[in-house]
């Protein structure tokens, strides 16, 4: 089992940038698609990217395309989402989320919660000027 932990987050500018990041204090996140999601006050929780075990293969949604970059790091058992040109609707509690296997990217949807097994406690980014 996996124990997953955010960090990164903070109150920033419009326009200014984050990095997050997340890691298994327990278990290996080796052979796991992760998933970034993010939660607004009032709103659903909402998948922002995801990423192949590998890393080879990255989905993000439409709203933060060309702004987010989600990576990882197998040596460091960590994955990151860098995060550009944030914007006020950016604002929320944002988590990490991992599944085993890659048919969690390729045969389901990655940017759905229930696809994923494992949960950080999540992370505040705050977007105001």
């Amino acid at each position: 089992q996996l124990q997953l932990v955010e960090s990164g987050g903070g109150l920033v500018q419009p326009g200014g940038s984050l990095t997050l990041s997340c890691t298994s204090t327990r278990g290996s996140m080796d052979y796991h698609v992760i998933g970034w999601f993010r939660q607004a006050p009032g709103k659903e929780r909402e998948g922002v990217s995801c990423i192949t075990a590998a890393g080879g293969g990255t989905e993000y949604i439409e709203s933060v395309k060309g702004r987010f970059t989600h990576s990882r790091d197998h040596r460091k058992n960590t994955a990151s989402l860098q995060m550009v040109g944030l914007k006020p609707e950016d604002t929320g509690v944002y988590y990490c989320a991992a599944a085993a296997g890659d048919d969690n990217f390729y045969r389901k949807d990655c940017h759905s919660p229930a696809t994923y097994t494992y949960w950080g406690q999540g992370t505040q980014v705050t977007v105001s000027s």
